[in-house]
């Protein structure tokens, strides 16, 4: 999995951005740097929210946070959100994320305003009994774009409510039969397009009728049917990761959350910290890499252990992945070794200093050490391959020769993944060639006039 090229016309300060991630490229690392204000976190969790969310309903009220208040302009029926191009086995296959009103819609498949014509006869009962029918079909189509649209139909009924009439047998059985045509009309042309409808989404506080579509067009691939698609679509939200400090402003968290970093916390019972708490649960691809998450690393070696245990069940012999797991941990920290408790409920470090033994506590480590530490754990724990991994100032808390070492260490950790690196370090950025090195304005890299 390779994402080969992202553009974004307008999103934020992001503006007319077109950047390619060559797929043949070794090591497939791209540092993507800029000065502070160019946009380097909007776009990564633009890119993450975009492939991670679209396709779990659990997830999209994060997506519908990124968006709102990106409007459809009056004068187009559509405004593209973002292109992005992913490299697959041997094709590349395009995502088109585009937001709409629904009077594109509504153009595109010629609808009136008083389509189904029989609303006007419904009492407010028999509106009612319509909508719990009908939202039974609705909910067992592919589309949720279609209890979208009932919706608007929804809240029309205080405009046909204005008089009361009878609905009898007959109408019913016409309203029946063209609300469902209705929807099935909706369904085949969004199938023949290869549209996928993704989320409504709120462009202000004003209320329903405030509200836009965001569609993705999905091309490239060698299949008509749209469930194909569709299951594509949710094998890529699985191969996406977004690493980044907690100190981040996480755009995909709702207004008030975000708000809450710039007010003060007396009096209230809500904080960033526990909202973002929360957003990890959901977004199971998500991980702040600020400190070492201890019960991730004991976990890790009590699976090593049981796959020993396993092994010796099925050979006889004892494996090696306990010892080799803890084998590598201390390589990485120099001349400090790891040590878990014989119960399994914590850890320790000790420090070989001229023939002594100093015990450590995890907090003695250095915020380097155990960031490092931590996305080592990250990446082997959740194992972590043929992924697209994104990663937001990776560099922090690291020295300058650590900053350099990171690309290695990232091959070798976990060599198939692709790897895009927010990044304000130039040691970081000459670990690899120029042509690695992808920017947005204001530059990080300032060319030599001469050229």
């Amino acid at each position: 999995m390779h994402l080969q090229r992202i553009r974004v016309p307008d999103f934020r300060v992001l503006k007319d951005v077109d950047i390619t991630f060559e797929k043949d490229f070794v090591p497939r690392i791209f540092p993507l740097g800029s000065l502070n204000g160019g946009g380097k976190s909007t776009l990564l969790q633009l890119i993450f929210t975009l492939l991670h969310c679209s396709t779990d309903p659990e997830r999209k009220p994060f997506l519908q946070n990124l968006l709102y208040g990106f409007e459809v302009r009056d004068d187009s029926p559509k405004r593209t959100l973002a292109k992005i191009d992913i490299w697959n086995n041997d094709r590349t296959v395009s995502f088109n994320f585009f937001c709409c009103k629904y009077s594109y819609i509504q153009e595109k498949l010629q609808l009136s305003d008083d389509y189904p014509k029989y609303y006007h006869s419904l009492t407010p009962q028999g509106f009612q009994d319509l909508i719990n029918n009908y939202l039974v079909w609705i909910n067992s189509c592919k589309f949720d774009f279609l209890g979208a649209l009932f919706k608007r139909y929804e809240n029309m009924k205080n405009i046909y409510f204005e008089k009361e009439f009878e609905l009898n047998d007959w109408d019913g059985e016409i309203l029946a039969r063209e609300t469902e045509d209705f929807f099935i009309k909706i369904e085949k042309y969004l199938e023949s397009e290869k549209l996928i409808f993704v989320s409504e989404y709120r462009v202000n506080k004003e209320g329903e009728n405030d509200k836009n579509f965001l569609l993705c067009h999905i091309d490239g691939l060698n299949t008509e049917k749209i469930t194909e698609v569709e299951l594509f679509f949710k094998d890529i939200s699985r191969k996406i990761f977004l690493a980044a400090p907690s100190t981040q402003v996480f755009l995909f968290m709702d207004q008030e959350s975000r708000n809450l970093l710039f007010k003060s916390q007396s009096g209230t019972d809500k904080d960033y910290s526990s909202q973002l708490k929360d957003a990890r649960s959901k977004l199971i691809n998500l991980f702040t890499y600020d400190f070492l998450a201890v019960d991730l690393l004991i976990q890790a070696f009590k699976d090593a252990r049981d796959r020993d245990f396993r092994e010796a069940i099925e050979t006889g012999e004892y494996g090696n992945n306990y010892q080799r797991l803890k084998n590598e941990l201390n390589q990485m920290l120099f001349n400090k070794k790891i040590n878990i408790d014989k119960d399994f409920n914590g850890v320790n470090f000790t420090l070989d200093r001229n023939g002594e033994t100093i015990e450590l506590s995890p907090e003695d480590l250095s915020h380097g050490e155990l960031k490092r530490l931590s996305i080592y754990m990250w990446l082997k724990h959740h194992n972590i391959e043929d992924a697209i991994v994104l990663m937001d100032e990776i560099e922090i808390a690291f020295h300058p020769d650590w900053q350099y070492q990171i690309i290695q260490d990232l091959q070798e950790w976990a060599p198939n993944n692709q790897y895009i690196l927010a990044t304000h370090s130039y040691e970081l950025c000459q670990a690899l060639t120029p042509a690695h090195v992808k920017e947005l304005e204001p530059k990080l890299i300032q060319q030599d006039p001469e050229n």
